[in-house]
């Protein structure tokens, strides 16, 4: 007997309506910018502690973390679209919200986050396992050239408008291509749950 996969499934879906109005991305991007800012490390990060290492040549970006006590009806709004998608369209278990969402800047001059994934291909941070990634560009298309989500190597780009999210399992390489004028401003979010069957 051969299994297929459901044809309701998916592994990158965006939102047709805008997940956060325009005022609500100024608000985040307010309380992102009044946070301490880091530099973008590669690697596993989950709440709490500081694990990654610095590599330009893999990421070049600036992010602040945005507690869950700081932001909660941004946070609602996010698990509520969550677990409606994840319901619709990706069907994993025991998926939950365990990490701050991260606020990132990717500024004019080539800032970047090469090909990588959300979750740990070790194993060794989980679990619980990253299963699906959410990105919400803040600011319009417009303000901002290069600086493009990218999926799989081949060619497949998504330029999502202002507020829209998209939602893609974790384990898909991706990236954000070099940044040649304005910033990007974006909110990246994951969701865990316990280890695939």
């Amino acid at each position: 007997m051969i299994y297929t996969e459901p044809a309701w499934k998916a592994l990158v879906v965006t939102t047709n309506e805008p997940l956060f109005t325009p005022e609500q991305c100024q608000l985040v991007m307010q309380k992102g910018l009044s946070l301490a800012p880091v530099k973008g490390t590669v690697g596993t990060r989950l709440k709490g502690d500081n694990i990654g290492t610095h590599d330009e040549t893999i990421r070049k970006s600036t992010v602040s973390w945005i507690p869950f006590n700081e932001m909660p009806e941004m946070y609602r709004e996010i698990e509520q679209a969550v677990l409606a998608t994840n319901n619709n369209h990706f069907g994993f278990e025991g998926l939950k919200m365990s990490e701050y969402a991260q606020f990132t800047q990717y500024k004019t001059g080539g800032e970047h986050y090469s090909w990588h994934m959300d979750c740990d291909m070790k194993g060794e941070r989980q679990p619980p396992v990253r299963k699906i990634s959410m990105s919400i560009p803040l600011v319009p298309e417009t303000d901002f050239d290069g600086g493009q989500l990218e999926f799989n190597k081949a060619g497949d780009v998504l330029r999502l408008k202002q507020g829209h999210a998209v939602f893609f399992a974790s384990f898909l390489q991706h990236r954000v291509t070099p940044v040649t004028r304005g910033t990007r401003y974006s909110l990246v979010q994951w969701f865990n749950g316990p280890s695939f069957r």
